[in-house]
């Protein structure tokens, strides 16, 4: 397992390193502030990360979202002298949450409860998109449609147009199970928000949405695998 370790105190980073040692997790990376720990979740991928909530300019908190946004896999356990944050922490998706100075056992604890957490069963599937200086969570059945921008993509929901951190084809990985194809290289869509279809130039199809007032075109192929899942339907 990889772990970050966000603190700004080198002598709390030092520490949960050694105990972390002693658990036999030795491969581990550090970060002193949201801008190092950001930097480094964009060139590495982090199974867990320690945050500490009390730091300066960003707090642990709002660092929490950001990572989320970035590794939505990751796993966080937040570490704090201060009790009074634990909702807020819980509300992020962490796993667990310790109380300066912890245990070797607690840390123990809280390192399983990451092992033990199963997959996110498809139905508590959400997607964590960045919404302005906000974020949405969003249950597959309030998008719309995606559109992909470069190396992220774009989401339509009923609150507009909100950012995602994957590439297209990564996220039809976890979103077709919920009834979204994909009709064109940028685009998927979700079927159950279709209102009309119909044919244009070149057998494309234009699709019309219930709930918005957008209209999306398909390419060719798009179109003729369309067609072909749904002609039996």
């Amino acid at each position: 397992m990889k772990v970050l370790i966000v603190d700004d105190e080198e002598l709390a980073r030092a520490r949960l390193k050694r105990m972390l040692g002693v658990l036999g997790h030795v491969d581990v990376r550090e970060a002193s502030d949201a801008t190092q720990a950001v930097a480094l979740c964009k060139q590495e991928h982090f199974d867990l990360a320690f945050l500490d909530i009390n730091m300066p300019r960003v707090s642990g908190l709002e660092l929490g979202y950001e990572l989320k946004y970035i590794s939505p896999m990751m796993s966080i356990i937040y570490q704090t002298a201060y009790e009074e944050h634990a909702l807020k922490a819980f509300d992020v998706g962490a796993i667990a949450y310790l109380i300066k100075p912890y245990s070797q056992e607690q840390l123990s604890k809280a390192i399983e409860r990451v092992s033990s957490v199963q997959k996110v069963p498809p139905e508590d599937f959400r997607v964590l998109s960045k919404f302005g200086d906000s974020y949405l969570l969003l249950k597959p059945e309030e998008i719309h449609y995606v559109k992909a921008d470069l190396s992220e993509v774009m989401i339509r929901s009923a609150k507009g147009f909100s950012y995602y951190a994957q590439k297209i084809s990564d996220l039809y990985e976890k979103l077709e199970s919920f009834g979204f194809v994909r009709i064109h290289r940028s685009y998927l869509i979700n079927i159950n928000e279709i209102k009309e279809i119909e044919t244009i130039e070149q057998s494309k199809l234009r699709f019309s949405f219930k709930n918005n007032s957008d209209n999306i075109e398909s390419s060719k192929d798009g179109a003729k695998a369309f067609r072909e899942r749904f002609s039996a339907s």
